[in-house]
């Protein structure tokens, strides 16, 4: 049973085929298989000094920050850096018309100035355990969900009994193996810093997923905790979290060819994919979300340069969009170049040859063939799928305030015989502020038009009685949920006559009747297609560890915290092109003379790239401001620390180039490259550019 995992890790320890350091997301618990090798590449550090569960490691530094990125701790106050871009959403929502902390930055002069962010949480991992035997006792097979669920639940309950942490048993590789992730979480997460946009998207989209890169993505906040140190809600007794560990600044040098170790909590990767669902993703899937997400972009971009309210109110969704719409880009791009389809058929050749040597190696061949055949016949319920999360998740933005109306009219009858009607509507009232802080009718209009031709055109459905341009004059005229006004004074008079009325207004009718066949539908179906999947899928995953044991193999990404390791260099991605490992301020100046809007700065970046004041943060006569390493990567590590040979902070991980972003499918080591931002430039912002060397102060400098 745990062949499926450990031959990987056995492989390393005997040395039959060492695993390359640039491949492969791994499993912290297990990094001693790898210890020989890291140190063959310069490490210094111990894998007890990486994880540890008896004593204090680098692991009790990493957070997972908010659900969808990572930070660390620098300081033994508690202090926290990540990404620019995952503070991003905090940053907007501190921001205003009188604060606009996204064009000007923000710096916290002493703790009483940092800013709480209800909601905001930061998670550590405790320990890490492969529960596969336990999770699998008594099951009639590895598909038994009924009796794996019963063991997963008991498991939990035994592994946090008595204490204040949480726990999640995790399946890999499809469920042949499991493993328990017992937590920490932290709730009070205060706003400690931000540099301006200038600096923190410096490049925007068209520097998005691009080498060379010049963006000082970082944003920094602070972990607070009660009298005990542990986890509290927001409260002002509450005190900075003393870490258990925190990591040392590295201020040596570097050079290229330096060993670099990336630890974070790595999002989602798909390298088991068959042929025809690899397929379907290239020339199906992601085409028809980048085609819908041009015409959102296009619409939120035209209202952002209207108005400074309405940059304010739309940056961080512009962001969170973006990001996914030009990494798909380069990931089409980056598959077709590189016949991603074709590979994925020479190697299931070889793998259905080797299914056939022996009898009971059918069943693998078998899998693989049934996963091809369901993909050519079920890919159209994925289509439908992703569509229709394109429409209802990231398209005209007042479908939320519809679906915020489901429990209200579900349980209106229930809240009127128990008096709290008036409770739950004043908290109606209350997220339709924060809703209407951030919306502007004329940008969901312009969504709302383009969105809707596309996803009746992608669906193949159609309105019935009007055209969609009616629809949209009538929705955004007279429905009550594109107004503030509107909206608040329904709420305020809200009665049993009140659900009549919202059938017949425009913007409810039309949201339940196309939103209601998805939910209803579409999910289901897609669900159960995917369970489908995931069965074949666990044998064929089988058949790769037990056929090819001298393969390189690695569990997936799935939001576990996961270590890769590699070297910091440069790249030559495509013939003719060399791409040199770091970047400085200069070439900043240089993309600002270009004219470029996403190239802006502020007039003290160029005064103090004219003056050379670097302060202690230069390397020779270079600012350093970001450089590249061939760790693999993927969402998820935003704003995981990039560490040294010593364990000590070299930079935070923040993007990959454009030629890497298919390595979610398939990891090129030639070509796949991370992108850092350098601490010591982070820190130089912190200091000589925003005068917060207050912050810097806290932290532990390593120059030797």
């Amino acid at each position: 049973m745990k062949m499926r995992l450990l031959v990987l890790f056995c492989v390393a320890i005997l040395g039959l085929k060492p695993v390359l350091a640039e491949e492969g997301m791994l499993i912290p618990s297990l990094i001693a298989a790898f210890e020989n090798d890291m140190k063959a590449k310069g490490m210094k550090l111990s894998a007890a000094d990486i994880y540890s569960v008896n004593n204090t490691s680098i692991k009790d530094a990493i957070f997972q920050f908010g659900g969808g990125c990572t930070a660390e701790l620098v300081s033994d106050k508690g202090l926290l850096l990540t990404n620019h871009h995952c503070g991003y959403g905090q940053i907007q929502a501190h921001s205003s018309l009188e604060h606009d902390y996204l064009k000007n930055g923000f710096w916290a002069k002493n703790l009483a100035e940092e800013l709480p962010n209800p909601g905001l949480t930061a998670m550590r991992i405790v320990r890490i355990e492969d529960v596969t035997a336990a999770v699998l006792a008594g099951t009639s097979s590895k598909d038994d969900r009924a009796v794996i669920a019963a063991n997963i639940k008991k498991i939990v309950a035994a592994a946090i009994a008595g204490t204040h942490y949480g726990a999640e048993i995790k399946p890999f590789n499809y469920g042949n193996d499991y493993y328990l992730m017992v937590n920490e979480t932290f709730t009070d997460i205060r706003f400690v810093g931000t540099p301006p946009n200038s600096i923190g998207k410096f490049g925007g989209d068209t520097d998005n997923w691009v080498w060379p890169r010049h963006t000082g993505d970082f944003s920094v906040f602070r972990i607070y905790a009660g009298k005990d140190n542990k986890p509290a809600e927001f409260s002002n007794e509450n005190q900075p979290y003393k870490p258990l560990h925190y990591l040392p600044i590295s201020f040596q040098d570097r050079k290229e060819g330096d060993f670099t170790m990336v630890y974070g909590f790595p999002g989602l990767t798909e390298q088991h994919v068959v042929s025809e669902y690899l397929k379907f993703i290239i020339e199906k899937e992601r085409p028809t979300r980048i085609e819908m997400r041009n015409h959102s972009l296009a619409a939120i971009d035209e209202g952002m340069k209207s108005s400074d309210l309405t940059r304010i109110q739309y940056s961080a969704k512009q962001a969170r969009i973006a990001n996914a719409w030009k990494k798909w880009i380069g990931q089409v791009e980056g598959l077709e170049n590189l016949n991603a389809y074709e590979l994925k058929l020479n190697y299931e050749k070889r793998y259905k040859a080797m299914a056939a040597s022996k009898p009971e190696w059918s069943k693998y061949a078998a899998a693989l063939e049934k996963l091809n055949s369901l993909m050519l016949q079920g890919t159209q319920t994925e289509y439908n799928y992703a569509v229709g999360v394109e429409y209802f998740s990231v398209g005209p933005e007042y479908f939320k305030l519809v679906r915020g109306l489901d429990d209200l009219l579900a349980n209106y009858p229930k809240y009127m015989a128990n008096n709290q009607l008036k409770d739950v509507l004043a908290k109606l009232q209350t997220t339709a502020d924060g809703f209407f802080k951030n919306y502007n009718t004329n940008v969901d209009r312009r969504i709302f038009l383009e969105l809707t031709n596309l996803y009746l055109n992608y669906s193949q459905q159609s309105l019935k009685g009007t055209t969609v341009e009616q629809l949209t004059e009538e929705i955004y005229s007279q429905s009550i949920f594109t107004n503030e006004e509107r909206f608040k004074s329904f709420l305020s008079s809200f009665s049993a006559k009140s659900v009549k009325k919202l059938q017949k207004d425009a913007g409810f009718v039309h949201f339940n009747q196309f939103f209601n066949p998805f939910r209803n539908e579409i999910v289901p179906a897609f669900r159960d297609f995917q369970t489908e999947v995931n069965k074949w899928m666990q044998i064929y995953v089988e058949g790769k560890y037990t056929m090819f044991p001298d393969d390189k193999h690695w569990p997936d990404a799935n939001s576990t915290l996961r270590i890769t390791y590699g070297q910091l260099e440069g790249s030559a991605p495509t013939d003719g092109m060399r791409y040199t490992e770091h970047t400085t301020l200069d070439g900043i100046v240089a993309k600002y003379n270009t004219g470029n809007p996403d190239f802006e700065l502020l007039p003290r970046m160029l005064d103090l790239h004219t003056a050379k004041n670097y302060g202690q943060y230069a390397q020779g006569d270079e600012l350093w401001v970001c450089f590249t390493g061939s760790n693999h990567t993927t969402g998820g590590n935003s704003g995981s620390p990039v560490l040294d040979k010593n364990g000590y902070l070299m930079g935070l991980n923040f993007d990959r180039s454009w030629e890497s972003t298919m390595s979610d499918y398939l990891f090129d080591p030639n070509r796949c490259r991370n992108i850092v931002v350098d601490i010591r430039y982070v820190l130089w912002v912190m200091d000589i550019y925003s005068g917060a060397k207050h912050l810097v102060d806290e932290m532990t400098l390593m120059k030797e």
